[in-house]
């Protein structure tokens, strides 16, 4: 359903020339420069534009888009109504985007006050008259311009992953419009981990069997106990570690065996033992666990050393694409991957690890484009003709994707 404000000025000349000037939303401006679409593939309705060739697009989920014509994008609303609450309250927003709630109202009003006094110096001398009134016609509520900051600053960092917008061409990712730090993948993907690990540690039995029975939850929560150990973990690790040792053979059966190991208790011996034993793949993937209780820490301690450890920056990236994929959080994971894609030269290794990680998540038009760049530089005909058959491998899966969704 259109939203109120932008059904008045759809109806109404008057005020749809005034959103236009001064306050830069100018509905007969919705042609962008180039055909853009989102990463997520979700739907994209261009609604406005401004005099520098800027356009505003409407989200699948209502949100606001502002594409500039220089190639960078964010959200600046979670709707047409928030959106126009801050172009008429804030129309230099724009020089706004690098503003935070952290940077104090002084600073924040002193900003304001200097952009506007331009404004009413140079074109717009009844500025705040046009304001008073288009707000009233379209029953916007009047905000603080500090309130009217935080709400632009929290939509911009909304932007990704669920609106990531991309040429639609040459498919490459717009630039942030802000230029605010964003947490690392990590981070994103242990945040489930670690409110599983908290819920774990209320000794909740039904929440034991809940979380140990959900295998992306269960890894998750093991990835949580890698960074934040505590010695009253024992009980619930040997939980998650018996609940792992029941699927299959992975890297976090070895990280629960090593966390259950760091205790050193010789009652917990037994239960390694029995997990290194349950089949081959474990007897080879936990080689070399000692048989003797005193020894099982040092064991622990190494191979923590060698293959853990406690900073999350030092885990390969492949892990936590791997922990986003089994939770679902692919739109996360595809910014990640095209956005390294973007900044990736001309390095044939790591094109290749992109190429098949954007394959694993479906997005074959991702996974080619790496693939064209990687066939770009080899240099031997061998080295051709392979690249060549991969890429005639993705684009036949990327066909019958597209069947499989039609």
């Amino acid at each position: 359903m259109t939203e109120r404000a932008l059904r008045l000025l759809r109806q109404d000349p008057r005020l749809a020339e005034l959103a236009a000037f001064p306050f830069a939303f100018d509905l007969s401006r919705a042609d962008h420069v180039e055909e853009v679409r989102l990463a997520s593939g979700g739907p994209l309705e261009p609604i406005a534009g401004d005099d520098s060739g800027g356009t505003y697009f409407v989200c699948g989920d209502g949100s606001v888009l502002y594409a500039d014509s220089e190639g960078s994008a964010g959200t600046i609303g979670d709707s047409v109504d928030e959106a126009l609450e801050i172009l008429v309250g804030l129309p230099g927003w724009h020089d706004y985007v690098g503003l935070s709630p952290t940077d104090g109202e002084a600073r924040i009003l002193a900003e304001i006050a200097d952009t506007e006094g331009d404004f009413r110096e140079d074109c717009v001398p009844d500025l705040d008259a046009r304001r008073t009134e288009l707000r009233a016609a379209l029953g916007l509520p009047e905000r603080s311009p500090a309130q009217l900051v935080a709400r632009l600053h929290t939509a911009l960092l909304r932007t990704e992953p669920d609106h990531l917008l991309l040429n639609a061409v040459e498919h490459l990712a717009y630039q942030r419009l802000d230029p605010h730090p964003r947490p690392p993948l990590w981070e994103q993907v242990l945040a489930k981990g670690r409110t599983d690990l908290a819920l774990l540690r209320t000794g909740d039995r039904t929440v034991w069997d809940g979380v140990a029975g959900d295998r992306p939850r269960r890894v998750a929560a093991l990835r949580a106990a890698q960074y934040d150990r505590r010695n009253t973990d024992r009980a619930l690790l040997r939980h998650l570690l018996k609940h792992e040792a029941d699927a299959s053979m992975s890297d976090e059966l070895r990280l629960a065996v090593v966390l259950v190991g760091l205790h050193g208790l010789a009652e917990d011996l037994p239960l390694l033992r029995e997990v290194h034993e349950t089949t081959y793949d474990t007897w080879c993937g936990l080689a070399g666990l000692p048989d003797e209780a005193g020894q099982v820490q040092e064991w622990a301690r190494s191979f923590d050393d060698s293959n853990y450890g406690m900073d999350p920056d030092d885990e390969p990236e492949s892990t936590w694409l791997e922990l986003a994929r089994d939770q679902g959080m692919v739109e996360a994971a595809r910014t990640y991957l095209i956005r390294e894609l973007d900044d990736t030269g001309p390095d044939t290794a790591q094109l290749a690890v992109l190429r098949d990680e954007l394959a694993l998540i479906g997005d074959y038009t991702q996974a080619i484009r790496a693939q064209r760049l990687h066939r770009s530089l080899q240099d031997t005909d061998e080295g051709r003709a392979a690249a060549d058959a991969r890429l005639a491998e993705l684009e036949r899966r990327a066909v019958e994707a597209a069947a499989a969704e039609s």
